[in-house]
């Protein structure tokens, strides 16, 4: 369950790197196309930093009432 929930936090990360790749692709090779490769390839990586971020914590031992 843990696992679903570190994966749903990249989730939005990650698709919003999809868009700027597609976006990327339609585009011709230069300046602008380079600069969303690098956008996405940011938020890839903030998406792997999450992700292992979230999977070091601890979990919350507390109760919950």
């Amino acid at each position: 369950m843990s696992h679903m929930q570190v994966a749903t936090k990249a989730l939005p990360w990650l698709l919003q790197a999809k868009d700027f790749l597609d976006e990327a692709r339609r585009l011709k090779p230069g300046p602008e196309r380079n600069e969303l490769r690098r956008t996405a390839k940011e938020l890839r990586e903030i998406a792997r930093l999450e992700t292992t971020a979230a999977s070091t914590r601890r979990p919350d031992r507390r109760r919950r009432r």
